[in-house]
């Protein structure tokens, strides 16, 4: 589906199994985290992701908008590590992005937190139409939601250090 910048493969952050299975369908390394796309700053705190003002200073003038942010899990305990492990695969570290699209963030509200990296094969170009997305995955997604060509740049990635 369209997502606020290119076609996404896209599914619930909270829901291991459907994690796993975009690691299999897109045949993306393991060890590599996926973008979870939040619908406002209040999302992190389901990830164990606390930040300080100066943090939150940044992130109001960069979000809503296309740039992911790497952020440190707060709580150091083992079983919220363990827990949100299959997301962030052994980084302590979890990518996030609150899009800029209105529409987007309305599905966000509803779903609560999305993984959603480019519809495509890792290595491959990234999908802009549906019919690119189409070619590499067939049927081995669920559905597909057309939004027309996109000409859109991927997100850039920064990352927020303690």
């Amino acid at each position: 589906m369209p997502t606020d910048t290119i076609y996404g493969l896209v599914g619930l952050a909270l829901d291991k199994e459907a994690v796993e299975r975009i690691y299999k369908v897109r045949k993306r390394d393991s060890r590599k985290p996926f973008i979870i796309l939040i619908n406002s700053l209040k999302d992190l705190d389901i990830f164990s992701v606390k930040i300080n003002g100066r943090t939150e200073d940044f992130l109001k003038k960069i979000w809503p908008g296309p740039v992911s942010v790497i952020l440190p899990i707060s709580d150091e305990r083992q079983e919220t590590k363990d827990k949100f492990r299959y997301l962030h695969r052994d980084t302590g570290t979890l990518a996030f992005r609150l899009p800029k699209n209105f529409a987007f963030r309305t599905i966000l509200k509803k779903t609560g937190p999305l993984v959603a990296p480019s519809a495509n094969i890792a290595g491959q170009p990234s999908a802009f139409t549906i019919e690119e997305a189409k070619k590499y995955f067939g049927g081995s997604v669920d559905f597909y939601v057309d939004g027309g060509k996109l000409n859109n740049n991927s997100s850039s990635l920064v990352e927020v250090r303690r």
